[in-house]
């Protein structure tokens, strides 16, 4: 099994579809006592002690709790990338910022085979991204799952530099971990060992307020 430029883009098997939390209350009850009347009268006289209620304190809700992927199932509870706010600016620490949001992205869908977040920012022209989607969407129907191929970027860089058409370039290292192909019946169907470490060049629209992704391409020689 090979892995294509930076991120892996296997083709996808034939037949492939598309707290409690417990409220604890604290009940505290009423106390009542007599005595005797003053000069030994055989006269009682009840008395009511009020107590205070106590307040329905509710448990704090415990954090869904990651667990990534292993041979015995998918990922569980993975959180969402979010984007810093500094990414929602036309600066260069902005789009840098950006381009690392987008391959965590990227990474979000092997790990989950939800390729919406990143579908959403990003051209359908790219022909790297949309083979990848197609095996993370692939590998998580029908009961699969994926395992590794967590995707880094451990340098990126931009000359900040907008062309003639809108684009700006920016230079991406990437990192990706071997990945694993896993049946419903949790038998292993094939691996792709960790590729080397590689560079891609996305060109970035900045538009409405927001960069967009128009292709990402691996960096050659």
């Amino acid at each position: 099994m090979t892995s294509q430029n930076s991120f892996t883009s296997r083709a996808v098997p034939s037949g492939a579809a598309a707290l409690v939390v417990g409220l604890t209350l604290a009940l505290s009850g009423c106390n009542s006592g007599g005595s005797p009347g003053p000069g030994g009268t055989s006269s009682q006289v009840a008395e009511e002690k009020p107590t205070a209620s106590a307040t329905a304190t509710p448990t704090p809700t415990p954090s869904a709790v990651y667990k990534p992927a292993d041979a015995s199932g998918p990922a569980q509870n993975v959180p969402v990338p979010v984007l810093p706010e500094v990414a929602k600016t036309e600066t260069k620490e902005g789009l840098e910022a950006f381009a690392k949001y987008w391959f965590q992205l990227l990474s979000y869908g092997y790990e989950t085979g939800d390729t919406k977040p990143v579908s959403a920012l990003t051209s359908p022209a790219c022909t790297m991204c949309e083979r990848a989607k197609q095996v993370q969407q692939g590998w998580h129907q029908e009961g699969r799952w994926l395992v590794g191929g967590r995707v880094t970027t451990p340098s990126v860089n931009t000359t900040f530099v907008v062309a003639p058409d809108g684009n700006y370039q920016v230079a991406v290292q990437v990192s990706q971990e071997a990945l694993s192909y896993y049946n419903a019946d949790k038998s292993l169907d094939s691996t792709d060992p960790k590729p080397a470490d590689s560079g891609s060049l996305m060109l970035v629209v900045f538009r409405e307020g927001s960069w967009f992704v128009q292709t990402v391409e691996p960096i050659v020689g």
